[in-house]
């Protein structure tokens, strides 16, 4: 062994004690720990937020807007928005993905709660404990009952702050009237008549321009674990028809997983019919969100299922009556099936949940976090965020509500407003004196007719609706349970596979060995234990 000079081996043992105690300081110099923040020169902390905005396809919050630098200024807090894809599915698909690769933000929004159990099963998502909560005052007295927090437990821990969407209906079925005036047609009240008039929007030429260019029924697939099932919402009417809107059925003799009932086959071959007899646009399963809502501005189809304010809200609205100023979509009662069932859907008590990243709790940020989600529960805030600036988004009128005043397009319904406003979702109540006054009526910039919004409003709460109160929180499947159920729906309807009684049977069979029969049972197990049940 070589001779190593003592001073030698004394510098090396200085420089090893260095390198550890280097080693030991750099998380919290890097990263900060969960008692100090990773703070900027100028005393403030970067926060990242993702959002689903209000409306995605207006684009995201530009880099001029004003909130960033009075969220700065009062909170010390440099906010960084990213605007989260339109569609549920999509949304949950980017969020689990950021899970997968430890990239969440410090802050999101998350639509379905399966989505919040799975990061938290991750150990992704931070909890919020008795001393976070106290931070919050101004967040926890407008948006926060025991609902909402009981939204977000999880064994006991909360994990989130969850806010009321709505508890009444937001989308209705919607009928092209001008199309039926065109075509001499009466409004369809049944299953048949519904149908026929389809069959009509599609081959006769009801938009009059001599092309073969329209259909009748419009759609994209939109599906959730819990709640929507697949092929998803924007065919509840039709399968209303047939008794089976939603993903659960919690109707005392009936309760569990809707596509077990006999009825779902019905509603199958009739979607069967729709897409054989071409009355459906043939995009439906390729369409997202924006897409579909593109398709029907364009005049494609004449029959949807769709949220009232995307349709008829003052910017939303626009490009449509650009295009067609005699067109008129009305409201339309969904069609009556062969046994007389009728429903506009499945309405349950919907939340969006904020959460704070694990990440961002590591890095010492709550504290910054629950500065930003008080300050949202503010006038201030409220004000900011559901109209844009004062005097140039809003004046208010002489009873002190908001009010579109005479500033066109800047205001907060018109197309250049409401981009200043697409966090609103996180600060409205949603009452109805507050949708009267974040639609109001307006006069159509090219056709120069009335538009009442809070009239579409009011059919889309009438529904009927079938109540599915408690979807939100029904278990969910393994990942493969849920894509063998998927997959075997969507190779029936793209005529992958031939849909008979017999194939049907042996696809529900296969279903319930692969994992199904567990999932609906822990379903029902839940919907009895928490008196969910809907007398018959």
């Amino acid at each position: 062994m070589s001779y190593i000079p003592a001073n030698i081996i004394h510098c090396m043992r200085k420089f090893l004690c260095i390198l550890v105690t280097v080693f030991m300081l750099l998380p919290l110099v890097a990263g900060g720990n969960s008692e100090t923040a990773s703070v900027n020169a100028d005393g403030t902390v970067n926060i990242d937020f993702w959002y689903a905005a209000a409306v995605t396809e207006a684009g995201p919050i530009p880099e001029d807007w004003v909130g960033y630098d009075i969220i700065r200024d009062k909170l010390g807090i440099n906010l960084t928005l990213t605007m989260l894809p339109s569609s549920d599915q999509d949304q949950d698909v980017k969020l689990q993905a950021a899970g997968a690769a430890n990239s969440l933000p410090d802050l999101m929004m998350i639509v379905n709660r399966p989505v919040l159990t799975n990061l938290v099963d991750q150990g992704l998502i931070a909890s919020l404990d008795d001393d976070f909560v106290a931070q919050i005052p101004e967040w926890e007295a407008k948006y926060e009952d025991q609902d909402s927090i009981n939204y977000t437990l999880i064994d006991g821990t909360r994990y989130g702050l969850a806010k009321g969407s709505s508890t009444i209906g937001v989308e209705l079925l919607c009928i092209r009237k001008d199309w039926l005036d065109n075509l001499g047609l009466d409004v369809p009240k049944t299953l048949d008549e519904f149908f026929d008039v389809l069959y009509a929007f599609t081959y006769d030429d009801p938009d009059g321009n001599g092309l073969d260019d329209t259909y009748g029924y419009g759609a994209f697939i939109e599906t959730t674990s819990t709640y929507k099932g697949y092929p998803g919402a924007r065919f509840w009417p039709i399968m209303g028809a047939f008794d089976v809107p939603g993903l659960w059925d919690f109707t005392e003799g009936n309760v569990g997983l809707s596509f077990l009932e006999p009825g779902f086959y019905d509603f199958m071959q009739f979607v069967k019919k729709m897409q054989s007899e071409g009355v459906i646009d043939p995009n439906w399963m390729s369409y997202k969100k924006d897409d579909f809502r593109a398709a029907w501005k364009q005049g494609k189809f004449g029959v949807m299922y769709e949220s009232w304010a995307a349709l008829s809200a003052e910017s939303n609205y626009a490009p449509f009556d650009a295009n067609f100023p005699d067109g008129e979509w009305i409201a339309l009662d969904p069609p009556v099936g062969p046994d007389g069932s009728a429903y506009v859907g499945a309405l349950d008590k919907t939340y969006r949940i904020l959460a704070i990243s694990q990440k961002a709790k590591d890095n010492g940020k709550m504290e910054a976090l629950a500065k930003l989600i008080n300050w949202l529960g503010t006038d201030e805030a409220y004000y900011l965020l559901g109209y844009g600036v004062e005097g140039e988004n809003y004046v208010f009128d002489e009873n002190g509500n908001p009010s579109v005043g005479d500033l066109g397009e800047n205001s907060y319904t018109g197309g250049v407003g409401q981009v200043m406003t697409q966090l609103r979702n996180i600060v409205y109540t949603n009452t109805n004196e507050e949708t009267a006054i974040r639609f109001p009526d307006y006069i159509a910039a090219t056709s120069q007719k009335v538009m009442s919004p809070i009239q579409f409003a009011l059919a889309a709460e009438k529904g009927p609706w079938k109540n599915a109160v408690g979807s939100g929180r029904m278990p969910t499947p393994s990942g493969d349970v849920q894509r063998f159920y998927e997959q075997g729906m969507a190779e029936f309807l793209a005529g992958q596979r031939e849909l008979t009684p017999e194939s049907w049977q042996k696809f529900i069979d296969d279903f319930m060995k692969v994992g199904g029969e567990a999932w609906n049972q822990e379903g029902v197990d839940y919907i009895t234990t928490n008196n969910l049940v809907i007398a018959d």
